[in-house]
């Protein structure tokens, strides 16, 4: 017997690139596609279903779950097309006042709740702002609870997308929902120039793409020789200048030539050259 007051769990989004977030029903009906009226920690709001009707005793989480409150209406669906035009509208009155206050801050986006009982305003800011003033002011012009949000940088480009140098729509807006970690290690372990301007994304961070083929990377470069490194290859000294892992592309140079070989002659007939250290001379005792 199942501890949840339902029989069946729906997947929905609030955005289309949003994260998934799981909610109980009675309705065995609802279908990818729908529209569900949620109560989120912001208020009522309007979410798409991403994944249908599918039965409690498959879920195997043990974090709590909430009902949907019911199924979107076709008020609910116009009702929602009328907040978006009025979200629009609150923010441009914002922009006017924060322009008139002065306030260091770049608004982002609006979106009230579907009751209209509460908007949210996001913005980003270098430092943090007193917006006292302002809010008394959007306060006194919009008549619901207001909620002032500060994101970063990388919540931004999410938000307002764009398109990256790979000629597609950036990750972040297009289906990544969490942001990991990217280190400067996952360019070294790829082979790629330490250029910051081409490995920094729309945000100003490193590309969360750095990290996707990071794992596959590591395994193809592990035991092999650091670029620029001497080794040995048929019993001649060289310098390891060229490495294109795709291409199975390895170059060696010294004074006298350069020699183009694969990956497995590189693992298997290149060697560390190894310096010898020159012997110390031995003190005679007086």
């Amino acid at each position: 017997m199942s501890e949840y007051p339902f029989n069946y769990l729906i997947s929905i989004k609030y955005t289309p690139t949003g994260k998934a977030y799981t909610f109980g029903t009675d309705e065995e009906d609802i279908e990818e596609g729908h529209f569900v009226v949620l109560e989120t920690a912001q208020g009522l709001e309007l979410g798409e279903v991403v994944k249908g009707s599918w039965s409690i005793e498959e879920y195997s989480g043990n974090l709590e779950i909430k009902p949907i409150v019911r199924k979107a209406t076709l008020e609910d669906r116009v009702a929602h097309e009328e907040n978006i035009e009025l979200a629009k509208e609150a923010l441009k009155f914002c922009q006017k006042q924060v322009d008139e206050l002065g306030l260091q801050m770049n608004l982002i986006s609006a979106q009230y709740t579907l009751d209209r009982r509460k908007i949210l305003i996001i913005y980003l800011a270098d430092e943090r702002v007193d917006f006292r003033e302002l809010l008394k002011r959007l306060a006194a012009e919009l008549h619901c609870r207001i909620e002032l949000k500060q994101i970063g940088d990388r919540d931004k480009a999410k938000l307002v997308g764009g398109i990256g140098t790979c000629g597609r729509e950036i990750c972040c807006h297009n289906f990544l929902n969490t942001f990991e970690v990217v280190g400067i290690s996952m360019a070294k372990n790829q082979l790629l120039s330490l250029n910051a301007a081409k490995l920094s994304g729309q945000c100003g961070k490193l590309m969360c793409c750095l990290r996707f083929e990071d794992e596959i990377y590591k395994e193809m470069i592990a035991g092999l020789p650091k670029m620029n490194s001497q080794v040995e290859y048929n019993g001649n000294v060289y310098r390891l200048t060229g490495l294109n892992l795709l291409n199975d592309y390895v170059k060696l140079e010294n004074k006298d030539e350069v020699v183009n070989i694969s990956l497995k002659q590189l693992r298997e007939e290149v060697v560390p050259h190894k310096v010898e250290q020159p012997k110390k001379k031995e003190k005679i005792n007086e």
